[in-house]
Order: C-alpha cells, then structure tokens, then sequence
C-alpha cells in the first residue's frame, strides 16, 4: 500500500482513538495529543496488508523514551480498508510503561532513531 494511503488511513484512525479516549489533538514529533496533561501517542495498523501479512505498530524509540518518561499513554487502532475509508476494528490503551517488551532494530534514516514492532497479539 503507499504511504500516502498508509497515512490517510492513520490519520483517520487518530481522529477516532483522540475521540473514543477524549484526547485533545496536539502536535507534536513524540506524542499526538494530551489528556488532563497526560501525553499521548497513537498508532495504527491495518488488521491484514495486501500481502496476507498481519499488520504492526511501529514505535520509535527516541519518542517512546521520551514519552515514557512523561508517563503517557498509547493509544491502539487496528483498521481496515472499507471502500475509500478506514474501518475501526478494535481499540486499545495502554501506558508507554506497560509495553511489551521491544526488541530494537535499526529505523534506517526515516526517524533517525531505532525502531520495535509490536503484533496485534500483542497487545489485543
């Protein structure tokens, strides 16, 4: 799937999780939006790619630390594609403390920082 619907798809996710958990919007590089002064970081995946494979959420490890260390929280949507849109499937919260263990790998230049994915089992 190109990026760019990869990001459409994302986006509208972001819209539903900052509403399903009442998470004001905020932009910024380690975290999407805040609640009662809590930062909060969402990520999304699609429950199946075109290739048959099931989706993960990437974490980058500079704004996990970052947001861990402030005591966020992780907002989860696992989507799919229904006609031009996305489909909410299922959702989770979950503390940046409490993630599974991540094993790092190298990010290439994307973000300039390592990266761990995270199956949909894994935290469903």
């Amino acid at each position: 799937m190109p990026s760019h619907k990869a990001n459409k798809f994302g986006t509208a996710c972001e819209y539903h999780l900052a509403e399903t958990y009442s998470v004001e919007l905020e932009r910024a590089s380690w975290h999407d939006g805040r609640k009662g002064g809590t930062p909060w970081e969402f990520k999304a995946t699609a429950h199946m790619h075109a290739d048959g494979q099931p989706g993960t959420f990437k974490i980058y490890r500079a704004y996990h630390e970052k947001l861990q260390a402030a005591g966020g929280r992780y907002g989860f949507a696992v989507y799919r594609k229904r006609g031009t849109g996305a489909q909410v499937l299922k959702t989770t919260s979950i503390a940046a403390s409490r993630l599974p263990t991540l094993r790092w790998h190298g990010g290439g230049d994307h973000r300039g920082t390592e990266q761990a994915k995270l199956a949909i089992a894994d935290l469903f």
